[in-house]
């Protein structure tokens, strides 16, 4: 009889990590579930990922405190206006300032370190390089760039137990994803992505994360579950 191995999933509340933690239990894995708790403006992502690691199954949710609002340098930190004129519209394709310094480094490194603490060889993640915001830390490059960095820095790397590193969404759209959602038969109500929560529970509907959420949908042809405050 053998054992389903370990995966450390990161769980944010939103419909990408959602999607990508079920295609890991999907795919055998018993899950670990890891949040963290930066302080971010939208921390009502949190609840919505207790939401999701009970609705997968979760072994184990580890919402992880860790301020990164002390440094600031994020709309998502720090006291400076999200961005509600359209995906792309501010820097024309530059890196927008919802980007938040090294925040992918930072909570890889988080589940690297749970994950060799578990016995867990698989970390999963749900960044994506098609339909984002301009992140440089959603791209292959990085990933694949990660994967040898937690060789090289590990205990169990050093010693031929190499870990792998997980984007199952990377090469999707968020239609894609959607539709990946659907097929796993999801409660995608469950999860958040606003980075500018409106009063009363509401996506606001103008920020990029609104705007790309709904367009997935939508170009999916799936009845969008989200109730936003204004229309994307």
């Amino acid at each position: 009889m053998t054992t389903q191995p370990l995966a450390v999933v990161l769980v944010s509340g939103g419909l990408d990590s959602m999607v990508s933690a079920a295609l890991a239990r999907e795919a055998g894995y018993r899950l670990l579930a890891l949040s963290i708790d930066y302080n971010q403006r939208h921390r009502v992502e949190l609840a919505a990922a207790r939401r999701v690691a009970t609705e997968l199954g979760a072994e184990r949710h580890v919402v992880l405190p860790l301020d990164l609002s002390a440094f600031g340098g994020s709309a998502l930190t720090d006291d400076i206006d999200v961005p509600k004129d359209g995906v792309g519209a501010e820097g024309e394709g530059g890196i927008p300032v919802t980007y938040v310094p090294a925040r992918n480094t930072i909570f890889l490194s988080l589940a690297l370190g749970w994950a060799e603490a578990a016995g867990a060889r698989d970390l999963f993640i749900g960044v994506n390089a098609l339909d984002y915001s301009g992140y440089p830390d959603c791209r292959p490059e990085f990933i694949h760039a990660f994967e040898g960095l937690a060789e090289l820095a590990t205990k169990a790397g050093v010693e031929g137990a190499p870990f792998r590193i997980r984007a199952p969404l990377q090469h999707m759209t968020k239609a894609d994803i959607a539709r990946e959602g659907a097929r796993l038969g999801l409660d995608m109500g469950l999860s958040w992505s606003c980075y500018d929560p409106a009063p009363g529970g509401l996506h606001c509907g103008l920020c990029d994360s609104c705007r790309l959420r709904a367009r997935g949908f939508e170009e999916a042809g799936i009845a969008d579950p989200t109730r936003y405050a204004a229309k994307p």
